[in-house]
Protein backbone atom coordinates (compact mmCIF):
# COMPACT_ATOMS: atom_id res chain seq x y z
CA UNK A 1 0.00 0.00 0.00
CA UNK A 2 2.76 2.12 0.79
CA UNK A 3 4.02 2.15 -2.87
CA UNK A 4 1.16 2.60 -4.50
CA UNK A 5 0.75 6.60 -2.64
CA UNK A 6 4.91 6.40 -3.73
CA UNK A 7 3.77 5.68 -7.16
CA UNK A 8 0.60 8.07 -6.84
CA UNK A 9 3.05 11.00 -5.96
CA UNK A 10 4.78 9.89 -8.80
CA UNK A 11 2.44 10.66 -11.39
CA UNK A 12 1.37 13.95 -9.35
CA UNK A 13 4.55 15.33 -10.34
CA UNK A 14 4.91 14.22 -13.60
CA UNK A 15 1.40 15.69 -14.11
CA UNK A 16 2.08 19.34 -12.70
CA UNK A 17 5.40 19.70 -14.66
CA UNK A 18 4.25 22.01 -17.65
CA UNK A 19 4.25 19.82 -20.88
CA UNK A 20 2.44 19.87 -24.21
CA UNK A 21 -0.47 18.13 -22.58
CA UNK A 22 -0.84 20.80 -20.83
CA UNK A 23 -0.47 23.80 -22.49
CA UNK A 24 -2.87 21.82 -25.25
CA UNK A 25 -5.71 21.92 -22.78
CA UNK A 26 -5.08 25.33 -21.64
CA UNK A 27 -5.11 26.55 -25.22
CA UNK A 28 -8.14 24.74 -26.57
CA UNK A 29 -10.25 25.74 -23.02
CA UNK A 30 -9.57 28.89 -23.96
CA UNK A 31 -10.58 29.51 -27.69
CA UNK A 32 -12.49 26.27 -28.01
CA UNK A 33 -14.29 26.18 -24.53
CA UNK A 34 -14.91 23.40 -21.72
CA UNK A 35 -16.11 20.85 -23.93
CA UNK A 36 -13.73 20.81 -26.68
CA UNK A 37 -11.23 20.71 -24.05
CA UNK A 38 -12.82 17.84 -21.92
CA UNK A 39 -12.96 15.74 -25.56
CA UNK A 40 -9.28 16.49 -25.96
CA UNK A 41 -8.53 14.67 -22.12
CA UNK A 42 -10.32 11.50 -23.51
CA UNK A 43 -7.68 11.33 -26.48
CA UNK A 44 -4.62 12.20 -24.28
CA UNK A 45 -5.92 9.21 -21.70
CA UNK A 46 -6.51 6.68 -24.60
CA UNK A 47 -2.97 8.28 -25.65
CA UNK A 48 -1.57 7.12 -22.22
CA UNK A 49 -3.53 3.97 -22.31
CA UNK A 50 -1.82 2.90 -25.42
CA UNK A 51 1.51 3.90 -24.07
CA UNK A 52 0.68 1.59 -20.78
CA UNK A 53 -0.01 -1.36 -23.18
CA UNK A 54 2.57 -1.06 -25.68
CA UNK A 55 4.85 -0.68 -21.95
CA UNK A 56 3.42 -3.53 -20.74
CA UNK A 57 3.86 -5.31 -23.88
CA UNK A 58 7.92 -4.84 -24.40
CA UNK A 59 7.55 -2.40 -27.40
CA UNK A 60 8.52 0.56 -25.22
CA UNK A 61 12.10 -1.55 -25.07
CA UNK A 62 12.23 -1.04 -28.70
CA UNK A 63 12.53 2.60 -28.05
CA UNK A 64 15.45 1.69 -25.54
CA UNK A 65 17.53 -0.04 -27.81
CA UNK A 66 16.59 0.87 -31.19
CA UNK A 67 18.20 4.44 -31.77
CA UNK A 68 15.94 4.38 -35.74
CA UNK A 69 12.57 3.65 -33.62
CA UNK A 70 13.12 6.69 -31.48
CA UNK A 71 14.13 9.02 -34.24
CA UNK A 72 11.46 8.16 -35.90
CA UNK A 73 8.82 8.99 -33.26
CA UNK A 74 10.74 11.84 -31.81
CA UNK A 75 10.87 13.44 -35.36
CA UNK A 76 6.96 13.38 -35.52
CA UNK A 77 6.77 14.50 -32.62
CA UNK A 78 8.33 17.44 -33.05
CA UNK A 79 6.91 18.08 -36.25
CA UNK A 80 2.92 17.95 -34.69
CA UNK A 81 4.42 20.16 -31.83
CA UNK A 82 5.28 22.77 -33.99
CA UNK A 83 2.63 22.24 -36.35
CA UNK A 84 0.37 23.18 -33.37
CA UNK A 85 2.39 25.94 -32.09
CA UNK A 86 2.43 27.78 -35.65
CA UNK A 87 -1.53 27.05 -35.68
CA UNK A 88 -1.77 28.94 -31.83
CA UNK A 89 -0.01 31.74 -33.39
CA UNK A 90 -1.86 32.44 -36.75
CA UNK A 91 -4.93 32.26 -34.75
CA UNK A 92 -7.28 34.97 -35.64
CA UNK A 93 -8.23 34.73 -31.92
CA UNK A 94 -7.50 32.69 -28.91
CA UNK A 95 -10.54 33.66 -27.28
CA UNK A 96 -13.63 31.41 -27.13
CA UNK A 97 -16.25 32.19 -30.27
CA UNK A 98 -19.60 33.31 -28.10
CA UNK A 99 -21.94 33.26 -30.97
CA UNK A 100 -24.66 31.01 -31.58
CA UNK A 101 -23.15 29.41 -34.67
CA UNK A 102 -19.97 28.62 -31.68
CA UNK A 103 -22.35 26.60 -29.69
CA UNK A 104 -23.68 24.75 -32.33
CA UNK A 105 -20.97 22.84 -32.58
CA UNK A 106 -20.83 19.75 -35.21
CA UNK A 107 -20.15 15.84 -34.01
CA UNK A 108 -16.92 16.25 -35.92
CA UNK A 109 -15.71 19.26 -34.08
CA UNK A 110 -15.41 16.67 -30.69
CA UNK A 111 -13.65 14.27 -32.85
CA UNK A 112 -10.75 16.63 -34.09
CA UNK A 113 -10.62 17.81 -30.08
CA UNK A 114 -10.09 14.06 -29.12
CA UNK A 115 -7.49 13.32 -32.15
CA UNK A 116 -5.00 16.26 -31.23
CA UNK A 117 -5.16 14.52 -27.48
CA UNK A 118 -4.40 11.23 -28.87
CA UNK A 119 -1.43 12.60 -31.27
CA UNK A 120 -0.07 15.13 -29.13
CA UNK A 121 0.61 12.88 -26.49
CA UNK A 122 1.38 9.31 -28.72
CA UNK A 123 3.93 10.94 -30.39
CA UNK A 124 6.21 11.75 -27.46
CA UNK A 125 8.92 8.66 -27.33
CA UNK A 126 9.22 10.06 -23.76
CA UNK A 127 5.64 9.40 -22.48
CA UNK A 128 6.27 6.02 -23.30
CA UNK A 129 9.73 5.53 -21.55
CA UNK A 130 8.02 7.06 -18.49
CA UNK A 131 5.62 4.22 -18.57
CA UNK A 132 8.28 1.87 -19.18
CA UNK A 133 10.90 3.19 -16.82
CA UNK A 134 8.21 3.84 -13.72
CA UNK A 135 5.41 1.10 -13.72
CA UNK A 136 8.09 -1.81 -13.58
CA UNK A 137 9.54 0.00 -10.61
CA UNK A 138 6.59 -0.84 -8.65
CA UNK A 139 5.62 -4.28 -9.30
CA UNK A 140 5.86 -6.81 -7.09
CA UNK A 141 5.47 -10.87 -8.61
CA UNK A 142 5.58 -12.20 -4.91
CA UNK A 143 2.48 -10.34 -4.53
CA UNK A 144 0.15 -11.75 -7.00
CA UNK A 145 -0.25 -11.85 -10.90
CA UNK A 146 2.03 -9.44 -12.98
CA UNK A 147 -0.40 -8.98 -15.60
CA UNK A 148 -3.03 -8.08 -12.88
CA UNK A 149 -0.52 -5.30 -10.94
CA UNK A 150 0.26 -3.76 -14.96
CA UNK A 151 -3.60 -3.19 -15.27
CA UNK A 152 -3.92 -1.54 -11.65
CA UNK A 153 -1.22 0.62 -11.37
CA UNK A 154 -1.87 1.62 -15.50
CA UNK A 155 -5.56 2.04 -14.50
CA UNK A 156 -4.36 4.55 -11.48
CA UNK A 157 -2.05 6.30 -14.02
CA UNK A 158 -4.43 6.63 -16.82
CA UNK A 159 -6.99 8.01 -14.03
CA UNK A 160 -4.82 10.35 -12.19
CA UNK A 161 -4.07 11.78 -15.46
CA UNK A 162 -7.66 12.34 -16.17
CA UNK A 163 -7.97 14.12 -12.96
CA UNK A 164 -5.26 16.44 -14.03
CA UNK A 165 -6.50 16.88 -17.41
CA UNK A 166 -9.76 17.67 -16.34
CA UNK A 167 -8.72 20.46 -13.63
CA UNK A 168 -6.52 22.50 -16.86
CA UNK A 169 -9.49 21.61 -19.02
CA UNK A 170 -11.41 23.91 -17.14
CA UNK A 171 -8.69 25.94 -16.15
CA UNK A 172 -8.48 26.79 -19.82
CA UNK A 173 -11.95 27.84 -20.24
CA UNK A 174 -11.63 30.26 -17.28
CA UNK A 175 -8.34 31.44 -18.95
CA UNK A 176 -10.61 32.39 -22.02
CA UNK A 177 -13.19 34.40 -20.55
CA UNK A 178 -10.62 36.15 -18.94
CA UNK A 179 -9.24 37.04 -22.33
CA UNK A 180 -12.51 37.76 -23.78
CA UNK A 181 -12.33 40.74 -21.95
CA UNK A 182 -8.67 41.15 -21.61
CA UNK A 183 -7.17 41.71 -25.33
CA UNK A 184 -3.66 42.63 -24.72
CA UNK A 185 -3.79 39.60 -22.34
CA UNK A 186 -4.90 37.27 -25.44
CA UNK A 187 -2.01 38.82 -27.60
CA UNK A 188 0.37 38.02 -24.48
CA UNK A 189 -0.99 34.21 -24.51
CA UNK A 190 -0.48 33.45 -27.97
CA UNK A 191 2.99 34.28 -27.46
CA UNK A 192 3.36 32.65 -24.37
CA UNK A 193 1.86 29.05 -25.59
CA UNK A 194 3.59 29.56 -28.77
CA UNK A 195 6.74 30.04 -27.69
CA UNK A 196 6.42 27.20 -25.15
CA UNK A 197 5.53 24.58 -27.29
CA UNK A 198 8.38 25.59 -29.63
CA UNK A 199 10.39 24.83 -26.45
CA UNK A 200 8.84 21.83 -26.26
CA UNK A 201 9.66 20.94 -29.64
CA UNK A 202 13.14 22.07 -29.12
CA UNK A 203 13.59 19.76 -26.14
CA UNK A 204 12.23 17.03 -27.93
CA UNK A 205 14.76 17.20 -30.83
CA UNK A 206 17.85 17.61 -29.40
CA UNK A 207 16.67 14.58 -26.90
CA UNK A 208 19.69 11.77 -26.31
CA UNK A 209 18.29 8.86 -28.10
CA UNK A 210 18.75 5.44 -26.40
CA UNK A 211 22.97 4.64 -26.34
Amino acid sequence: MADLWIFIGALTVAYLVPGPDMILLLDTGARQGRNHALATVIGLALARAAHVTLAVLGLAALLKTAAWAFEIVRIFGVAYLIWIGISIFRASSLTPDLTGAARDIRPHGYAHAILRGLVTNISNPKALLFCSVLLPQFIHPELGTVGGQFLLLGAILVAVGIGFDCFYALAGSTLGRFLARHRKAATAQRWVFTSLLLGFAARLALAQGPQ
